[in-house]
């Protein structure tokens, strides 16, 4: 699905553009791809049994799996980062905050494959990122921002294209149709400091917020984090 010039939304069990197991939903992430002329960007990149899919998705664009670069991971969890071990058989590189190079290299419940009934398979992240740390991937400056309490190492990450500020805020928001939050059953999951995440995340003015599941937000996105600050304001105090 093409969401602006050269963005596509390639994977995602909630609004059917991949599909994991039957009656199974959450169980595969969004994923998105950026393309660029030196190359392509992917987000998040599924829980690596949908990786055939995400390919044949970025197929019908014309969008080559051999041209994926690098891939920026929002967080640990099995239907982010599940297929990141098969990605590093094919020379993609990894970009992740410290957090979620740490759980993805262990593979243990950070990644909750408990959840999911697999096993995570861990692989090594090639670059690690910091809260506020510009980056410049393939001609595209990106921001970093950290906004764990779903789990620690949640990351958001952005970006300007084609005159819009887009957000990848991977589960830092939930989408309308799973309430405001990302699951709460992580083991690293933190009411506290993802209330103050969401007081900072509140803060920021973006055209697009594409989430880790579920609706893309394309009008003020900012409204949508503030209604989840407010509902966690009122349930977690």
């Amino acid at each position: 699905m093409q969401i602006l010039k050269n963005l596509y939304q390639v994977g995602g069990d909630l609004n059917g553009i991949t599909f994991d197991q039957p009656g199974a939903l959450w169980n595969d992430a969004n994923s998105y791809v950026l393309k660029t002329p030196e190359g392509l960007i992917l987000f998040d990149c599924g829980c690596g049994d949908t990786l055939d899919q995400l390919f044949a998705n970025m197929w019908y664009w014309d969008l080559s799996p051999d041209e994926i670069r690098y891939c920026i991971l929002t967080h640990a969890h099995l239907d982010h980062a599940g297929g990141g071990h098969l990605l590093k058989e094919r020379g993609v590189k990894f970009i992740a905050i410290g957090e979620t190079a740490e759980a993805v290299a262990s593979g243990d419940e950070r990644c909750c494959g408990f959840l999911y009934h697999k096993t995570f398979q861990p692989f090594t992240v090639d670059q690690i990122v910091v809260d506020g740390q510009r980056i410049e991937l393939l001609g595209v400056e990106m921001e970093v921002m950290h906004l764990p309490g779903h789990s620690m190492g949640c990351t958001a990450f952005l970006f300007n294209w084609e005159r819009k500020r887009v957000v990848i805020s991977g589960d830092v928001i939930g989408t309308l149709l799973s309430g405001d939050f990302g699951w709460s059953g992580s083991i690293d999951f933190n009411k506290k400091i993802y209330t103050e995440s969401l007081r900072r995340f509140a803060k920021v003015d973006t055209d697009l917020m594409l989430p880790g599941h579920g609706m893309i937000y394309f009008h003020n996105p900012r409204r949508r984090v503030e209604e989840a600050f407010n509902s966690a304001l009122m349930q977690w105090r």
